[in-house]
């Protein structure tokens, strides 16, 4: 039987996962703007599987490499920006692919 992945985690499960407070989770959220959970009716917070990655790369700059919160915030969003990069990169790539293979694909019937 497939495991199911659960859509949105609560705090104390995140807070559980990463061996932190639940207080200390709050207070990176007021920090990392990146860090957005949802809130239900009740105003609990409702983690996603990114929310969570984006935490645990928090916990390895600050609490792992020693990295200051300015300097945390400033590697995630590089990173960000890297990786937006690479996906506009790749996305061109697949179109110059299916070019160059209909081109071909059109000097082979001729």
């Amino acid at each position: 039987m497939e495991e199911v992945e659960k859509r949105y985690y609560s705090i104390s499960e995140v807070a559980t996962q990463l061996k932190v407070s639940q207080s200390l989770l709050r207070y990176w959220e007021t920090e990392f703007d990146f860090i957005r959970p949802r809130k239900n009716k009740k105003g609990d917070r409702q983690f996603t599987r990114h929310d969570i990655e984006l935490l645990q790369r928090v916990y390895e700059l600050v609490k792992e490499k020693g990295y200051t919160l300015q300097g945390a915030r400033d590697s995630i969003k590089a990173k960000e920006y890297q990786t937006s990069e690479n996906a506009a990169v790749i996305a061109s790539l697949h179109k110059l692919r299916t070019f160059l293979t209909e081109l071909r694909d059109g000097l082979d019937g001729q």
